[in-house]
């Protein structure tokens, strides 16, 4: 028996992308499901959007995030875009099971994309069935949540819906539809798709549009388009090092996958690492390890220059000399990941204003790291408590104890050289362990918890997933009620662990 009909609920809705660009997307609406059933809301962040949810109850909720009741003033769009996916170029991809109800300006004064995803066939789907499994629709609330906590910026769950019909995968799966919050979802791939089928006029247009909202400071620029390259160019080399940071693997960095706005985007088989090793590749499609977690920067790079090559028309009438002006921005981003990723390093080790030697210590810390196979999140979390003379659960992660002991010895000659020598050392130590404890998380998501959480969603009971999505809200505090929510996976489950692109 389906839920009730919500009552017409108004949004405050400004939709710029279907107003102000005619023509790059198709209208088009959600399919109706036989049973919503409200599985996750996130009241807070409603809030944040000015949306009039207070009074809503779930079967109002589950109505509306289902797509079978729409608020008043959503405009539904089909995003139109292409990209490279493994390398290789898609001329047409498109929302083939999302779409974008329209924009709201939240209490910050921000843009905001609301948009579904498994809401159903569109003129994108191709042979796909436009639908989404419950499973994966609750892991990306898993994981976005969890990114926001840790302080990366990404989209986020407002909802998700059970649809109560079965998708049909390997095995059938229970529905779902999932509302997600952007800042947009432009991509790298919107511009292939425009360069590819339009040409520079339209090309133009979505350059005007993405200055105006994501970069309202380059309006005005002596050439606007060339510091659009080096201003997303500058948010990825930020990101990609946040993640690098937390141990985080996407897993599929298409072109498609990249965002304009600078947020993580898309958590289809990303992962956590857990044991340190800079090649590792959890996702089950990237068999050459493409995306592997120390490629990240590398394909970040490659994906600039693809968004890089849709500009030069745009950058300068000269092609050689387009060329040359977007290339130089692509040839600096190695340095200026670098720059991103030795501040945070260097923030972990709580040395910030270290130089060359911290940085080296940083490279050593690393190598210690992979070649005792040390969990990575714990190593770095159990040093903080190391700064303040707590070495004893720092040390059981380690099977080779003289080789911890020698690099401490040389981090605390450098915290010394810091903080100075004499009386006040210890305070000192206390301090550095505080702010480590703001850079280095006590708990992430755990794949093995991740997997359980959502194996127990599937078959109805969602205590679990409501227990995990708890805990991640605070990943920089200690709890001890989540004591083991924070330790690591049986190492046999690392061994075949993989995931899959469900989202």
């Amino acid at each position: 028996m389906s839920a009730p009909t919500a009552p017409a609920f108004t949004f405050p809705f400004d939709n710029s992308y279907a107003r102000d660009l005619p023509g790059f997307a198709v209208p088009w609406q959600p399919a109706t499901v036989p049973a919503p059933r409200l599985l996750h809301f996130n009241p807070g962040l409603a809030r944040e959007l000015g949306l009039p949810l207070a009074e809503a109850t779930p079967d109002q909720l589950a109505a509306l995030f289902s797509g079978n009741a729409l608020p008043e003033g959503a405009s539904p769009i089909a995003q139109a875009y292409a990209g490279h996916q493994f390398g290789q170029f898609s001329p047409q991809l498109g929302d083939g099971r999302a779409l974008l109800l329209g924009e709201v300006i939240d209490g910050q004064g921000r843009r905001r994309d609301i948009a579904f995803k498994g809401s159903g066939r569109t003129p994108f789907s191709r042979s796909g069935d436009g639908k989404a499994a419950v499973g994966p629709m609750l892991r990306e609330v898993l994981i976005g949540e969890a990114m926001h906590a840790l302080g990366i910026p990404s989209t986020r769950a407002l909802a998700v819906v059970a649809t109560g019909e079965p998708v049909r995968r390997q095995r059938p799966l229970p529905g779902a539809v999932l509302t997600r919050v952007a800042d947009s979802h432009l991509r790298v791939g919107t511009f292939q798709f425009f360069a590819a089928h339009a040409g520079p006029a339209q090309v133009r247009q979505l350059a005007d549009y993405t200055i105006a909202r994501h970069y309202p400071e380059l309006a005005g620029a002596e050439n606007g388009y060339l510091e659009l390259l080096r201003a997303v160019a500058e948010r990825q080399a930020a990101l990609v090092a946040r993640w690098m940071a937390v141990g985080f693997i996407h897993g599929v960095m298409n072109t498609d996958n990249m965002s304009l706005s600078g947020e993580t985007i898309d958590y289809g088989p990303c992962a956590f690492m857990e044991a340190y090793d800079p090649g590792a590749v959890f996702s089950s499609i990237d068999r050459q390890g493409r995306y592997a977690y120390d490629q990240q920067a590398d394909i970040a790079a490659w994906n600039l220059a693809r968004f890089a090559e849709t500009l030069l028309p745009l950058i300068d009438a000269d092609t050689e000399r387009a060329v040359a002006r977007a290339t130089a921005i692509i040839e600096a981003f190695p340095a200026r990941y670098q720059e991103h990723w030795l501040a945070a390093l260097k923030a972990k080790l709580g040395l910030p204003d270290g130089g060359a030697e911290a940085e080296a210590l940083g490279a050593d810390w690393l190598t210690l790291l992979q070649a005792q196979s040390v969990d990575f999140t714990l190593a770095w979390r159990y040093l903080g408590e190391a700064a303040a003379g707590r070495e004893e659960r720092l040390r059981t992660l380690f099977a080779d104890g003289a080789a911890l002991a020698a690099w401490l010895q040389r981090w605390r000659q450098q915290c010394a050289a810091a903080d100075g020598e004499g009386g006040e050392a210890r305070v000192a130590g206390a301090a550095r362990a505080a702010v480590m404890a703001r850079h280095n998380p006590w708990l992430i998501p755990r794949n093995h918890q991740v997997e359980a959480a959502l194996d127990a969603a599937e078959q109805g009971d969602l205590a679990p997933f409501h227990r995990l999505l708890g805990a991640l809200a605070e990943p920089y505090r200690e709890q001890p009620r989540y004591a083991d929510l924070a330790e690591p996976a049986p190492r046999e489950f690392m061994r075949t662990f993989q995931t899959f692109c469900g989202t």
